[in-house]
């Protein structure tokens, strides 16, 4: 049987190229599995050799590291030279077909097998194999696969390629051979790579300004902070680049680094003037030194004396970046003192009063204003004239001084006057232990007959073991302390004492009564509560009336001073509780009572330091109040100008500026005037926040929340104000209003919490204010709305009485004008709603 015959010519011609590749590829791929361990160690060698590791060699220890070189490459070489083996072009061939569908190329070099007789099969062999070669003209050559993760399982080619392409980037590769490398310093190779000399500009830290690279610094006028250190380095022979400056003071020489190629200069800038370096690549820089003041503090007003009784002195600091400390320092100011009684002999020596002034724990301490609150009631120089200094620091160690200021130290005041002798006593011997004597002979004389003087026996009985003690051979200064501490115990047992059980106990009368009434107790029951309240309530005022006794008579008011409450009306009060509950009407008894509470909570002696600033929250909630009053004002104002029409060709001259839409041009002197009233209304609450007594409890922190947030819209409202915005600050003032009121209720709630009454109820913003209970006409004041209409007679509601009668019209309707605009603004309401609103203002606004 004869073959059919071959296809002329090679069959696997036409693929002569993609073979060639193939056979290329499986050398490097045999290549690479022979000796990846000497390619390994030899970029691992370039690496170190680029960047510099032979400078760290000696000729001796060069030549052995030569020899351990050629040992390791012929270890790790030789396994792959005895392993290598040149791939055949058969191997080519199989590793191309493999990658093809249907081994096309092992179809072009087979022979016909079987039928090579039959002119059918010899065709249809024919047809197969132009099918292969059709199909082995899409070869192409197979990427090489050294398949080296087995070989490496610690990846430490991948490694050396790392080492390979740092090298290539930052080392010096054409440096390897240079016999430079094995002479110079660390600085050699940079000198070798670009500039000759490096600069650096670091201001204090304090400054907050970053550091500056000279040699990529843009200009020539350099503007630095005065105290900023500059740093130089010059790479290369020693004066090989000129320098000089004229900023430091000395003028600074070039120091020597360690490597000999290396010279460093570093200097402080302290004055303007001229840094020149020289050379190819050099700079001349034009210095222009920022000259730092130093700091400043100012005292707005003289420390006042908080409800607490603690110091409380607002200060106002400045500087150019920050202050960095502060204290304040307290002397005796003995040049203004009344030198009598116990006081005419010399002080004894004590140190002065030192305090660290409270810095801003967030923000700028550049510009602010703080409080210093200090206890100081039971230091020797409370009450007696002092002199203050507060001294400020910078981060460059200036000091800045507000000057000496005289002033009384505040201290707590005693005003029962066996308290008030106690304390003067107290503080003679605190002045010097020469008036023991003195002091022991006034306390025996106070001691004599005084059964009825002091409450309790034991009271006299340890003021006899002062006298003792204050007596002894010697008074050391711990037996003065100890001697000072026990009568200061003894002063504030005799100022609160009876007061504090008294109003304990009427409280306590107050709760029984309550409970009687919600638990539905019997007539009986209820009258015999009624009569203890009564009790207690006339031991309290007799008690309030014994502190009094240095004014004509004692007087009883809130927290306005226009309206003031007689023990009559109280008395008249209680007789309405008491008709009230005998005609079964509870509920308006409770409320009744609920208000009887809150006006006693309230209540002051009108007399020296008993006004309303010495009850605890008393000055407080006054203050606000007139903060509150001064808002409303200016609101009013602000919504007065916004209404003012703008006068006929005094655009900006005479009259107000207006925008097409009823704004007031920025800048206009009448709402450059309101936001300065309205800045002056939030530093105010500012002062009144840092003097409020220090409360704890859920309605302290939702008052100081609430005022906090009146702070804030008050802030908004005057930039809208100097942006000539009114709407924008029309709707600040009036979520300034409502922060207030809330602020003012929520800390009447603490201040009622303070004092040991559980608040019973929201209650409303007029009882907190102090309106008077009984209405001056013996009739009790019933809730209002915000037309003044009485609420809770019966069923009924209205009022047969004048609407527009009382001083309180005015608070009313701006109450109600705030309550207008702030539904005209919710923009969930009904249009039609708003609409109306809108002509009620228009209609009834003030114009």
């Amino acid at each position: 049987m004869t073959k059919p015959p071959p296809l002329p010519g090679d069959p696997l011609a036409p693929l002569a190229r993609p073979l060639l590749w193939t056979r290329v590829g499986l050398v490097l791929e045999r290549l690479a599995r022979a000796f990846w361990p000497v390619l390994t160690f030899l970029a691992f060698a370039f690496a170190a050799l680029s960047f510099g590791a032979l400078r760290y060699l000696t000729p001796d220890d060069l030549a052995i590291a030569t020899g351990v070189v050629i040992f390791v490459l012929i270890v790790l070489g030789a396994p792959g030279l005895r392993g290598f083996r040149w791939p055949s072009r058969d191997e080519a061939v199989a590793r191309l077909d493999a990658t093809l569908p249907g081994r096309p190329l092992a179809a072009l070099t087979d022979d016909l097998a079987l039928g090579a007789a039959d002119p059918a099969s010899r065709a249809l062999w024919a047809a197969h194999r132009g099918r292969m070669a059709a199909a082995a003209a899409a070869a192409r050559a197979p990427t090489p696969d050294p398949d080296l993760s087995p070989r490496d399982p610690f990846a430490l080619r991948l490694s050396a390629l790392t080492a390979l392409v740092m090298a290539l980037v930052f080392g010096n590769p054409a440096g390897i051979f240079s016999p430079q490398q094995r002479l110079g310093g660390p600085g050699a190779a940079i000198a070798a790579m670009g500039p000759t000399w490096e600069g650096w500009a670091e201001p204090p830290r304090y400054t907050g300004r970053p550091g500056l690279y000279l040699n990529g610094f843009e200009g020539d006028d350099l503007y630095l902070p005065e105290g900023t250190k500059l740093a130089f380095r010059f790479y290369g022979p020693p004066g090989s680049v000129p320098f000089s400056e004229t900023v430091s003071s000395p003028a600074a020489t070039p120091e020597r680094d360690e490597n000999p190629a290396v010279q460093s200069h570093d200097f402080i800038a302290e004055r303007s003037g001229v840094i020149d370096v020289g050379g190819p690549m050099g700079r001349l820089f034009q210095v222009i030194v920022l000259s730092d003041n130093a700091p400043e503090v100012e005292l707005p007003a003289l420390a006042e004396r908080r409800a607490d009784g603690k110091m409380a002195q607002p200060f106002h600091a400045f500087d150019d970046y920050g202050v960095v400390h502060g204290q304040a320092r307290i002397s005796l100011d003995l040049g203004a003192m009344d030198r009598r009684y116990g006081l005419a002999i010399d002080p004894e020596p004590r140190d002065d009063l030192v305090f660290d002034l409270p810095l801003p724990i967030s923000g700028s301490r550049a510009d602010f204003s703080e409080m210093l609150i200090e206890d100081v009631s039971e230091h020797p120089w409370a009450n007696l004239p002092v002199k203050l200094t507060l001294e400020v620091e910078d981060g460059r160690g200036q000091m800045g001084s507000s000057g000496e200021q005289s002033f009384e130290l505040p201290g707590r005041r005693f005003f029962d006057p066996r308290a008030a002798a106690l304390i003067e006593l107290r503080r003679d011997l605190l002045w010097s232990r020469e008036n023991a004597v003195r002091s022991a002979q006034v306390l025996r004389a106070v001691l004599n007959r005084s059964d009825d003087l002091f409450p309790a026996p034991e009271m006299v009985e340890i003021l006899q073991g002062v006298v003792e003690q204050i007596e002894a051979a010697s008074l050391t200064p711990e037996a003065r302390d100890a001697v000072a501490k026990l009568l200061w115990d003894m002063a504030e047992l005799l100022e609160d004492g009876g007061l504090a059980d008294a109003l304990a106990a009427m409280q306590q009368a107050q709760e029984r009564l309550s409970e009687a009434i919600r638990n539905g107790a019997s007539k009986d029951e209820i009258d015999k509560l009624m009569q203890e309240l009564k009790e207690a309530t006339d031991r309290y005022l007799q008690m309030l009336a014994e502190r009094s006794q240095q004014d004509e008579g004692p007087q009883f008011g809130q927290q306005q001073p226009s309206q003031q409450i007689t023990g009559d009306q109280i008395q008249q009060l209680m007789d309405e509780i008491q008709k009230l509950m005998e005609e079964g009407r509870m509920a308006e008894a409770q409320e009744l009572l609920d208000q009887l509470a809150r006006m006693m909570e309230n209540m002051r002696v009108t007399q020296g330091q008993g006004g309303a600033g010495d009850m605890p929250g008393g000055q407080t909630m006054k203050d606000l109040g007139e903060t509150l009053r001064e808002q409303q004002d200016l609101s009013d104002e602000a919504f007065r100008q916004m209404q003012r029409p703008p006068e006929a060709g005094q655009g900006g001259q005479g009259g107000q500026d207006m925008s097409p839409n009823g704004e007031a041009q920025p800048g206009d002197e009448a709402g450059e005037d309101l936001a300065a009233r309205q800045r002056a209304l939030r530093r105010e609450l500012e002062r009144q926040k840092g003097l409020m007594p220090r409360l704890g409890g859920d309605a302290a922190e939702a008052g100081r929340q609430a005022l906090d947030e009146a702070g804030r819209a008050m802030e908004e409202a005057e930039e809208a104000l100097r942006d000539g915005q009114l709407g924008r600050a029309l709707d600040g003032q009036a979520d300034a209003i409502e922060a207030l009121r809330e602020g003012m209720r929520r800390l009447g709630e603490a201040f009622a919490e303070e004092r040991g009454e559980r608040s019973r109820g929201e209650g409303n913003l007029g009882e907190q204010r102090g309106g008077d209970p009984m209405g001056g006409q013996g009739t009790r004041e019933l809730p209002r709305d915000p037309l003044g209409r009485a609420v809770g007679e019966g069923s009924r509601i209205g009022s047969d009485s004048n609407l527009l009668q009382g001083e309180d019209v005015y608070r009313r309707a701006r109450d109600l004008l705030d309550e207008i605009r702030r539904r005209t603004a919710e923009r969930q309401r009904p249009e039609a709603e708003r609409d109306y609103l809108r002509r009620l203002l228009d209609t009834f606004g003030p114009r």
